[in-house]
């Protein structure tokens, strides 16, 4: 499992597709997000055009933190057109060489000798089971990763390719706009396989939208809001951690206030009415 915190820090924004931060900013957000006791980071190869990657392990050596306090994860699977790759149109690619030589990118650039985890980004439909696991065996043998998962697999997906190494997370889309994994098997299958759970965009991009559902959202939180002595971000994460799948945030903000309240949620302990309540609003009719 991941260290510290139920939240993960997640660092997509952290450079050119996001806040831009230089070297000290992000050694201060890390120093920080450890002292909170946020100790997780979830990278991706892709971030920032494959830049991201590398400018976080600038400014974790800088940190001066050691390596094993800290918990790293990253994802390969993705080929993304960049400056230095020109590609006519963005693929998928797990053939074993790939992913082996994308972790050993991760690791130079993340300046550390493993991953705590590697998580295959997003499914292919071309993907063979035998090049993945030949390859996560390799990277397991040689100490270059702890273990090994999935990010937006379905569970038929994640049978195809489970066979020597056991998959210990998968990092899904979940949160109260998006709450499909509810009621479509997903949880039920993460769960019952005691595969663990992530979530990214936690907050369902509350804040971006202004339809009929994330107005009835914000009508339902108001008297919660008092209730909890929280706010609406506050909620939505504390909705979504109160499934018993024990689902991890990765929360992507470079705000060191909303990393502090992130952490608060752990302490709410919302009541079974209340949750159903934000359902309810979220779907727009009651539970049948």
């Amino acid at each position: 499992m991941t260290k510290g915190k139920r939240i993960i820090s997640g660092t997509m924004n952290w450079g050119v597709w996001g806040k831009q931060l230089d070297t000290s900013s992000m050694a201060e957000l890390i120093a920080n997000c450890v002292e909170l006791g946020v100790l997780t980071f979830d990278h991706a190869d892709i971030y920032g055009g494959y830049s991201t990657e590398a400018e976080f392990g600038k400014a974790f050596l800088e940190t001066k933190i050691p390596r094993e306090d800290l918990y790293f994860i990253s994802k390969c699977g993705i080929q993304l057109s960049n400056n230095s790759s020109p590609i006519f149109s963005n693929y998928y690619s797990y053939s074993k060489d790939y992913i082996v030589a994308q972790v050993e990118n991760s690791l130079q650039n993340l300046q550390t000798d493993f991953l705590d985890l590697l998580l295959l980004h997003r499914p292919s439909p071309l993907m063979q089971s035998d090049d993945i696991n030949a390859a996560i065996y390799q990277l397991i043998t040689q100490g270059k990763i702890k273990a090994f998962g999935v990010s937006n697999f379905t569970s038929s997906q994640i049978d195809l390719i489970q066979e020597s190494h056991p998959i210990v997370f998968n990092q899904i889309e979940c949160s109260l706009l998006h709450y499909l994994p509810l009621y479509d098997g997903t949880l039920d299958y993460l769960t019952k396989n005691k595969i663990g759970v992530m979530a990214w965009s936690p907050l369902g991009k509350y804040y971006g939208n202004h339809d009929n559902k994330r107005k009835r959202i914000k009508k339902a939180l108001i008297p919660l809001m008092k209730k909890y002595e929280a706010e609406e971000d506050e909620l939505l994460l504390a909705w979504l951690m109160h499934h018993p799948a024990q689902i991890h945030p990765v929360v992507g903000t470079t705000k060191i206030g909303r990393i502090k309240k992130s952490v608060r949620v752990i302490k709410i302990q919302m009541e079974e009415i209340d949750w159903f309540s934000l359902l309810v609003a979220s779907q727009g009719h009651e539970m049948p």
